[in-house]
């Protein structure tokens, strides 16, 4: 009788990634929520902190993007409307089969989502620790 393949763990080279999407003025919120992102096991990428000088900074956004399972866009009144927050959803978007996008709004309404995402729900940051339970959940499962 032929072995039943039973699922691999996932190798401890590829982790569960988050990219985080935010404007620079954003950061200290950012680097909060990147801190609570590694507490549920996942890393994060945050390009203030993880892209360094002599990088190419749209090659190292799209290969992280590639590389990550989730984007989380931290939609505040400052990154509403700004070009590299559109520019990261986009090449997000053309992943969109792989990559779960997050929207945490942060003082600005709902009527201020990008209409690409307008049907996604949305995650108030009042509301932030629901998401950090199901993501908790979420690498469970990738790592089996």
């Amino acid at each position: 009788m032929p072995k039943r393949r039973t699922s691999a763990k996932r190798p401890i080279d590829k982790p569960y990634q988050v990219f985080i999407s935010h404007a620079t003025a954003d950061k200290w919120l950012a680097k909060a929520l990147c801190e609570k992102i590694e507490e549920a096991g996942a890393t994060s990428f945050r390009d203030d902190r993880d892209i360094h000088g002599g990088d190419d900074i749209p090659d190292e956004i799209r290969r992280q993007i590639k590389k990550s399972k989730e984007l989380v866009v931290l939609l505040t009144p400052e990154s509403s409307g700004r070009t590299w927050l559109t520019l990261e959803i986009g090449a997000a978007w053309g992943w969109s089969k792989r990559i779960r996008i997050v929207l945490v709004l942060c003082h600005i309404a709902a009527d201020s989502i990008p209409v690409m995402l307008k049907n996604k729900k949305a995650i108030s940051l009042n509301e932030i620790d629901q998401y950090f339970v199901e993501l908790k959940h979420r690498v469970r499962s990738y790592h089996g």
